[in-house]
């Protein structure tokens, strides 16, 4: 019997990855592979022959769209992946970007069409900052592969929850839970003492033997970063902030933030030539490298507003650190609250934006949270290791192929 054949569709695939679909997208092709004949399909151009030989296609945007808005250009990649679908079993798209070609090629092809949701455009709306009317273009084509998919995947519960509150269109029995998962042997704490984990560190301008609070994530609206930056300002003196931050939406939320950072520092006594305990690292790191970022951490924070699950999290878990993340979304499927962290309440507005309704209120629970752990190290230590175990028990990659290979065998028929 031939194997299940099995295309996954993608914005992002090493070595071009910005965010944690693209990590998800891969972690969850090498778990596929034992089990079906895996092929990805993705952005960034055409792959090496040896990417090519193990299964991975990249394509370019067409060159009559390569000035046209981005959204566009994203359709004209999803046509060319639409094309190459004939023969599969199960295509599986991931976000807005590939969910069109997954749509027009289940169509084109008869195929079965899987969508992953690990966001929803509607409640992503400051996107139209960075889209203009290609966010309309992008709602619309995440719209159509939803209601026309055979099943769609959500990482979290809270997601789930939110697929079905915005497109109460669907069978809820097409709507199925599968968390994200974490490669448990890359993820994981460097030996004490390692010289170069320690290396890394000193040389980022981290001093291991001071607290330090860690944040690790793109510069979006969603991610909650300006508050996070707010919040700092409350922080005892003697603590870190290390902001693993890039890959900004607009040049706009990037000022705002550079602003937020050198007030802090500001406040902290600092000048352009003396961060003042506050490490900006804006490129994205090596894992090895964020590892002993990470160890070298006392807490992780997620001040995230919007956040159907987040892989970041299970990151820091893995390493064993306690995460101190807001009580929105999936964290809550993930943070087990006065155990593996806290969470940190949140009202938010319900115009799609998650803005907190009293940013202040907000700003200062974040702040009260964060200091309570950074403040008790051994309790900081037991809720981190606590953290590893959780992430062993829940989230291991071997569960998630099998749920997942469970959703493909529903849409097939059995």
């Amino acid at each position: 019997m031939n194997a299940l054949r099995v295309d996954l569709l993608s914005r992002e695939y090493p070595p071009h990855v910005y965010g944690g679909a693209g990590v998800h997208v891969a972690e969850l092709s090498a778990v596929l592979r034992p089990h079906a004949d895996v092929r990805v399909r993705c952005f960034d151009g055409p792959r090496s022959p040896e990417e090519e030989a193990g299964g991975v296609t990249g394509y370019d945007v067409p060159a009559s769209l390569a000035k046209a808005n981005a959204a566009l250009g994203t359709l004209g990649v999803d046509l060319a992946m639409a094309d190459d679908l004939a023969g599969a079993d199960v295509v599986h798209s991931h976000t807005w970007y590939a969910n069109m070609a997954g749509h027009l090629g289940g169509l084109l092809h008869g195929i079965p069409h899987v969508v992953t949701a690990h966001s929803l455009e509607p409640l992503r709306p400051w996107k139209a900052e960075q889209l203009g009317g290609g966010y309309a273009v992008s709602s619309w084509a995440e719209r159509t592969a939803y209601l026309g998919a055979a099943g769609i995947i959500a990482v979290s519960a809270g997601m789930r929850a939110d697929i079905l509150r915005v497109y109460p269109e669907l069978d809820p029995d097409d709507v199925h839970v599968v968390h994200n998962g974490i490669d448990l042997t890359g993820w994981r704490r460097p030996p004490a003492g390692d010289a170069e984990a320690e290396r890394v560190v000193r040389g980022r301008g981290i001093d291991p033997e001071r607290p330090a609070v860690v944040f690790v994530g793109r510069i979006t609206r969603q991610k909650g970063l300006p508050y996070l930056v707010r919040a700092a300002t409350e922080l005892p003196p003697e603590v870190q902030v290390v902001l693993c931050a890039g890959a900004p939406d607009t040049p706009e939320i990037m000022a705002e933030v550079r602003g937020l950072v050198a007030d802090l520092r500001a406040r902290r006594g600092g000048s352009e030539s003396d961060h003042a305990g506050v490490v900006w690292i804006e490129e994205m790191l090596p894992r090895d490298e964020l590892t002993a970022v990470l160890a070298a951490s006392t807490v992780f924070v997620c001040p995230s507003v919007y956040e159907p699950l987040g892989i970041v999290n299970l990151e820091a878990m893995a390493v064993g650190l306690p995460v101190v993340g807001t009580a929105t979304g999936g964290i809550p499927e993930v943070v087990d609250d006065g155990v593996t962290g806290v969470l940190v309440p949140i009202e938010q507005a319900d115009d799609g934006t998650g803005t907190p309704i009293d940013p202040d209120r907000f700003v200062a629970d974040l702040a009260a949270a964060l200091t309570r752990v950074v403040s008790d190290p051994a309790r900081a230590a037991e809720m981190g290791a606590a953290g590893r175990r959780r992430a062993e028990e829940h989230f291991a990659w071997t569960a998630i192929a099998e749920r997942t290979l469970a959703v493909y065998r529903h849409v097939l028929g059995g």
